[in-house]
């Protein structure tokens, strides 16, 4: 596990030049988005560099981690309608390249299995981007969830549902129960990932998530086991890691061909 300590505009950078040199080394790549304020800097950034200096989606697929269940297809707050707004829409994303789980079909456990079948079938994840919650959360796989589980059904934490209803008018009772959720075996499949988390809010779960044991307490401790996960974290989100001050000088004394 790598970990970098860093601004937020430079982590945002790092992020967007790894994604820019798969896109140019992939002849289809394939990304996973994640919604929430962790990657939109990032996201920002690739917009800037389609516009500016042409970088391309149109041969890329996309596929999410997590949608609501029961929110209709035209709410706002669906994850289809957010990571379209805060990215696919904004770049040149061929129609239907983006996929997400269906949190609207009758029956959700077979929605869940084509789900997986559909990454399987697209060869993959090249990157997967990630985000963090403050109980340890990936996804929607909140504590005390399998770690090796696969795209399922599941429900929402109180915390987890208290931290999102800012984007439901900060009504709680607006924010639904449940959701459909990459499982943690189906986010370790990606061939990379990299996981983005900023402010002393998530100091905790950064600290845990890289240095505690692990355990489906803090769900993201899974990610200990995957042979090439990149960390980028903030100085607040930073503060509680232990061995903080070795990142630095790792990260500054890296070689030049050593890449995320």
């Amino acid at each position: 596990m790598e970990v970098i300590i860093s601004d937020d505009q430079e982590l945002a950078t790092l992020v967007a030049d790894a994604i820019e040199r798969l896109l140019g080394s992939e002849t289809a790549p394939v990304l996973g988005l994640a919604t929430g304020s962790s990657p939109l800097s990032v996201y920002d950034e690739l917009v800037r560099r389609h516009e500016h200096n042409g970088l391309t989606f149109s041969n890329v697929r996309g596929f999410m981690l997590d949608e609501y269940v029961g929110l209709p297809e035209s709410h706002p707050q669906s994850y289809r309608n957010v990571i379209d707004a805060e990215f696919v829409s904004r770049v040149d994303f061929r129609e239907g390249a983006v996929q997400g789980p269906d949190g609207t079909a009758a029956d959700l456990v077979a929605a869940s299995s084509d789900y997986d079948r559909a990454i399987t079938e697209a060869g993959g994840i090249d990157l997967q981007i990630l985000g963090i919650g403050t109980d340890g959360h990936v996804a929607f796989n909140e504590p005390g969830s399998s770690l090796s589980s696969r795209t399922r059904i599941k429900s929402l934490a109180d915390q987890t549902r208290v931290d999102n209803a800012r984007f439901f008018g900060g009504d709680v009772d607006q924010v639904p129960r449940h959701c459909l959720t990459q499982g943690l075996g189906t986010i370790m499949e990606a061939r990379h990932l990299l996981l983005i988390a900023t402010g002393g809010h998530k100091a905790e779960a950064v600290h845990q998530m890289v240095e505690g044991s692990i355990s489906s307490m803090w769900p993201a401790t899974v990610l200990q086991m995957h042979p090439h996960v990149t960390v980028l974290v903030d100085d607040p989100a930073a503060s509680r890691l232990q061995l903080g001050d070795y990142y630095r000088q790792t990260y500054a004394n890296k070689l030049d061909r050593e890449r995320l």
